[in-house]
């Protein structure tokens, strides 16, 4: 059997090059956002925060199966996929994972709750599309993008409420 060119029974699409593809961008996501994501930060301690902030461990025991998730779907989606339907989902899940990195950088490195509010409200955008284009070439795969569509619309909340606190 040869990785390259297994599939499951009738499904199309290249393998797991979509897996390999989709785990790349999203892996590449999570370091880009991680590097400016700074908790311990004297600017990020001084802001003031709603009290239903969870814990600083709390977003890394999420983001870590989010991501999971993420590649998981959009790898299922991409193999399912063709032709323009296929390279429309790369474009989508490209896009999305581009705002989801540049939330750390514009909220913790800019030190932008305001620019970090904006951006993510385009994610939030953004991942109803992406969940929706999922969904429509793989059920399953759409479904699991429900947690990280959830987590994010939270983290809007929160995002918001901090920067109304700190104008």
């Amino acid at each position: 059997m040869r990785l390259g060119s297994v599939h499951d029974a009738g499904e199309p699409g290249p393998g797991w090059n979509g897996y390999a593809a989709s785990a790349t961008a999203v892996a590449a996501c999570a370091a880009i956002g991680g590097w400016a994501v700074d908790p311990d930060s004297r600017w990020y301690r001084s802001l003031r925060k709603p009290p239903w902030q969870p814990p600083p461990w709390a977003f890394g025991a999420v983001w870590t199966p989010l991501y999971g998730a993420i590649a998981w779907a959009a790898g299922r989606a991409l193999n399912r996929a063709e032709g323009p339907e296929r390279r429309g989902l790369a474009v989508a899940l490209g896009v999305n994972l581009a705002l989801n990195a540049a939330w750390s950088r514009l909220f913790f490195a800019r030190r932008s709750p305001r620019a970090g509010l904006a951006c993510t409200l385009l994610l939030d955008a953004s991942n109803v599309r992406l969940m929706r284009r999922v969904h429509r070439i793989d059920t399953a795969a759409g479904r699991a993008l429900i947690p990280y569509v959830a987590w994010c619309a939270f983290a809007t909340a929160l995002n918001a409420d901090i920067a109304r606190r700190n104008r």
